[in-house]
């Protein structure tokens, strides 16, 4: 608990859609929770199941603090975009609907904030496992105590999805996930890469979240979300082109650029680009990367990002 507000430390926030049956997974590992230093949100995106119903029972049981929202369906970055609005607490760490947490997770992300964290950071980038325990992707460098998130996947090379646990006044400094009409999806890194560019991340290679990549999920879904929300995608590229680390990266995001330009119809590709001799180089990449996404039957890339 905050000494000087008397509220929990950490907002565990779950945006959800028609989760029902997977959702009493996530609520039981928050009840074995060794920490109770946290409010438990869910942000319920317009759900048709009875998903309204489960909480409401568990808010009645009284073992941990739950907070629901019901909003009409904008969307994972609508979602998220309504968390960061109502969460006020020091600190926040997003777990999806399918995902789970140690039973120690709340406890070591309080205890590592309360002796390493500072106005310096940004907050904490942690692990993320499968159901068995495997570590997705690297572990964190060893001998590093700080880094940006993209400094980390971009420079030192470090694969697969991490757990991050954010300052709740750094999110809200930062602006809301843009939403265009028609449109159900914009890259959350974009919030992450804005982020980013104002302090870095405390490293902590500890597992903070088991995670199952769900058929009905996001992330073996990221082809679809490409074709089906191409202004959110370039918009995000715009981003990620004007931080991006390196060459190589910068170049990547251009291409990507290109591609969901294209998808959105590909007027004002070059006026809205920042930077428009990388995106001209982009075109011809960018073009195969576009056909690409148009006609395979993949539903994810390779490695699939959430």
């Amino acid at each position: 608990m905050n000494r000087d507000t008397g509220k929990p430390t950490l907002t565990v926030f779950t945006p959800t859609f028609n989760r029902a049956y997977v959702l009493p997974r996530c609520y039981e590992s928050l009840k074995r929770q060794t920490s109770k230093d946290f409010v438990w949100l869910v942000i319920d995106d317009g759900s048709t199941d009875n998903t309204a119903e489960l909480v409401r029972g568990w808010m009645a049981e009284g073992e941990i603090a739950i907070r629901y929202h019901y909003q009409e369906n904008r969307g994972m970055h609508g979602a998220h975009n309504a968390a960061y609005e109502l969460i006020d607490t020091e600190l926040n760490v997003c777990i999806d609907s399918d995902d789970d947490m140690p039973e120690d997770a709340v406890e070591k992300i309080v205890a590592f904030w309360r002796k390493y964290g500072s106005d310096d950071y940004a907050g904490i980038v942690g692990l993320d496992a499968d159901r068995d325990g495997n570590i997705i992707g690297d572990r964190l460098p060893e001998g590093m105590t700080a880094c940006t998130l993209f400094g980390l996947h971009a420079v030192h090379r470090v694969r697969g999805d991490k757990k991050l646990v954010y300052r709740t006044d750094l999110v809200k400094a930062v602006p809301p996930y843009p939403v265009f009409p028609g449109e159900k999806y914009c890259p959350l890194s974009y919030k992450y890469v804005l982020i980013d560019r104002i302090r870095p991340l405390l490293l902590m290679n500890e597992v903070l979240c088991r995670v199952e990549y769900l058929p009905d999920g996001s992330s073996l879904n990221m082809i679809h979300q490409y074709r089906r929300n191409p202004r959110g995608f370039a918009f995000f590229r715009r981003t990620a082109m004007e931080v991006a680390p390196t060459w190589k990266q910068r170049f990547r995001e251009a291409v990507h650029y290109v591609s969901s330009c294209l998808m959105a119809g590909g007027r004002g590709m070059l006026r809205d680009s920042p930077r428009k001799g990388l995106t001209l180089l982009a075109i011809p990449p960018g073009v195969l990367l576009y056909l690409y996404i148009r006609s395979t039957r993949r539903s994810a890339p390779v490695t699939a990002g959430r």
